[in-house]
């Protein structure tokens, strides 16, 4: 194995920064939006969940991890997504 297997190209770590304020942003505008309650929750659902891939990915470096300790740390997201689901249909 050579001295630079591995080695990855460091991500540009302003980028990702702003990428998610804007993210935040974005959510703190959805929030305050006249539309159905449902179309907020799942509007914020699905920014949380790329907020939450975009720090998993480049500032937890999972993404130069190998496959199997991504699909350890991806394991637990189906429960997550009943206990989400469960909780959304208390409110609907």
């Amino acid at each position: 194995m050579s001295d630079h297997a591995g080695e990855h190209k460091a991500p540009n770590y302003m980028l990702i920064w702003l990428y998610l304020f804007i993210l935040t942003v974005a959510e703190v505008g959805v929030a305050f939006l006249p539309i159905p309650k449902a179309i907020i929750v799942w509007s914020l659902l699905i920014m949380a969940f790329w907020k939450a891939l975009l720090v998993a990915m480049y500032y937890m470096h999972m993404k130069w991890e190998p496959t199997r300790l991504r699909l350890v740390a991806l394991a637990p997201l189906p429960a997550v997504a009943i206990m989400i689901i469960v909780i959304m249909m208390e409110y609907v």
